[in-house]
């Protein structure tokens, strides 16, 4: 069973907060992606992210309660040295490219680096070829995602914001991704952790808010 509100700022109790960020091109259906997985919509005319948009949803993955907080960055260049402060203690990355739209596939190994550079060298990269509903349209076949991920040793799936294919798939299993390393390697819940939050309230919120703030200026 999962919880969800589009802002991530739910109340139910949780053991872990995994936070991720969302990267990759304009238009490629980044806020779509995150619209179908915290509240099972697609908006046919999404107007491009400015900054940063929010949400998040709790589910239960291997019998632990875990929060998934989401920021959607923007894709335009010009928007980018704002958005960069957000790959601070993320612990999960989604890289979106647009299976219609070949120049989105060719700007991921640039989003790759830009990841790789400014999170931490533990963030979970799955990389997302999204809009499969158009699949008449494709000009960037599975196989190519699928060796570039291979090539970077991360996950890798097509999905469509507009039809939910993947979506909360793509999610799960990047999170059991992350909770199997934290599990393995037994992170200490009275140590600060940057990457993982352990915790059973909404203490959080007041780090969204302040976010928030700050996001757009």
């Amino acid at each position: 069973m999962s919880s969800s509100n589009p802002l991530g700022e739910d109340k139910s109790k949780y053991d872990y907060m995994f936070r991720y960020i969302i990267v990759g091109d304009s238009n490629v259906g980044k806020s779509c992606l995150l619209l179908q997985f915290t509240d099972n919509k697609f908006r046919q005319n999404h107007e491009a992210t400015i900054g940063v948009e929010f949400g998040g949803k709790t589910l239960e993955i291997k019998n632990k309660n875990v929060k998934i907080q989401i920021w959607d960055t923007a894709g335009q260049e010009v928007y980018q040295a704002i958005t960069r402060g957000y790959y601070k203690g993320a612990t999960g990355a989604f890289v979106v490219y647009d299976i219609t739209r070949k120049e989105t596939f060719e700007h991921v190994e640039k989003w790759l680096e830009d990841v790789r550079t400014n999170a931490s060298k533990d963030i979970q990269v799955i990389l997302i070829g999204n809009k499969k509903d158009l699949e008449s349209e494709r000009v960037v076949s599975f196989d190519d995602g699928s060796s570039l991920a291979e090539k970077h040793n991360i996950l890798f799936l097509e999905t469509s914001a507009k039809t939910a294919f993947n979506v909360q798939e793509a999610f799960i299993k990047s999170a059991e991704k992350i909770l199997e390393g934290i599990l393995k390697s037994g992170v200490d819940p009275n140590k600060n952790n940057q990457n993982v939050k352990i915790s059973s309230g909404d203490d959080d919120d007041d780090e969204i808010k302040e976010k928030k703030k700050k996001c757009c200026l």
